[in-house]
């Protein structure tokens, strides 16, 4: 199945049918694992979830949600314009995902700012993971290209 037609794969939840819990970004950060990697200034951190009141294991379909966090820690503003995931679905085998902009946007982030968003995606297997990058572009016209780290989807 891969990455469902989700926020990232250009559906918002609630017209998809997932209604994300209005707590997500309220729960105890040390229950939840996150993942996070800098480059170039801008750091990217992960917080994913099993969604087990979205899931159904007899169909199979596994829900996991995730939290994304982009920071520029740099000193030179940037502008988030593609982003591109790789899903590997230990039952479902690998596909991949790219588009414009995250969740309808293409942030532009000065020094100091943050832009957060939540996605999901459901899988086939109860394990998998997950890992991608944004492409950038400065400024001065310069493009890059930042890691999304890697992160375990584990029901």
């Amino acid at each position: 199945m891969g990455c469902s037609s989700g926020v990232d794969a250009g559906c918002a939840p609630a017209r998809c049918g997932l209604q994300l819990r209005p707590d997500f970004k309220q729960r105890e950060t040390l229950i939840q694992p996150f993942y996070h990697r800098v480059t170039d200034g801008i750091r990217v951190t992960v917080k994913p979830e099993y969604a087990a009141e979205h899931s159904d294991p007899a169909v199979p379909s596994y829900v996991f949600i995730y939290h994304i966090r982009i920071e520029n820690v740099g000193d030179r503003t940037a502008q988030l314009l593609w982003r591109h995931w790789y899903i590997h679905d230990a039952l479902g085998g690998d596909s991949e995902v790219e588009g414009e902009g995250v969740v309808g946007e293409k942030p532009v982030l000065a020094p100091g700012d943050v832009h957060e968003y939540e996605s999901y995606c459901i899988l086939r297997g109860p394990r998998g993971h997950m890992e991608g990058y944004y492409e950038f572009r400065r400024t001065d016209g310069s493009e890059l290209q930042v890691p999304i780290p890697r992160f375990d989807l584990i029901a």
